[in-house]
């Protein structure tokens, strides 16, 4: 037998898996530049509260593309990375930046779930204790993102409500770092 041959017998990885893996890598990659270009156009509008979050947020989001990335490689898979285009760098106001986050994080969660379906189904149990952290984080994604979005509404636009919407941004954010999210 070929080296080759006894290396590609020693992976647990399923192929199907380390595709829809690959797949995970490049959406969290995406979404770490996609909030990095958010942050950027919330800095240059002066919301600096939003700018934190989501500049904590596109790290969080790097994170966890590098968590799957060396969960592939140890599986005996080949993580690849992902080429990062197309990514918005204007925005016409910061509801629209909130309410592009929840979408995104929800289709994150739709994401994951798949991932975690095809794992159960492949009786590919490693993986599917591995992305149980990405099920728990991805709830907690969507519940902050809803809270964000939610101030918009609570608050309102007019007035002062942009500059206190950025304030309450700000111990969002906070609250989400002491919880470790």
């Amino acid at each position: 037998m070929k080296q080759k041959e006894i290396v590609t017998l020693q992976r647990s990885l399923l192929p199907d898996t380390e595709a829809l893996l690959n797949k995970q890598i490049e959406m969290e990659g995406k979404s770490s530049a996609y909030y990095l270009s958010m942050a950027s156009w919330c800095h240059m509008m002066g919301y600096e509260n939003a700018a934190k979050y989501l500049y904590t947020h596109a790290d969080e989001e790097r994170m966890h593309m590098m968590k799957i990335f060396q969960y592939v490689n140890e599986a005996g898979g080949h993580a690849i990375q992902p080429e990062i285009t197309g990514v918005r760098h204007h925005f016409n106001s910061l509801r629209e930046v909130f309410e592009l986050i929840l979408e995104h994080e929800i289709k994150v969660t739709k994401s994951i779930n798949n991932i975690v379906d095809h794992a159960f189904g492949v009786k590919d149990f490693a993986t599917f204790s591995f992305m149980q952290w990405y099920v728990t984080e991805q709830r907690e994604e969507e519940t902050m993102s809803r809270r964000a979005l939610e101030l918009f509404d609570i608050i309102g636009e007019e007035g002062i409500g942009l500059w206190t919407i950025d304030q309450e941004l700000g111990k969002l954010h906070a609250a989400g770092e002491a919880s470790g999210t």
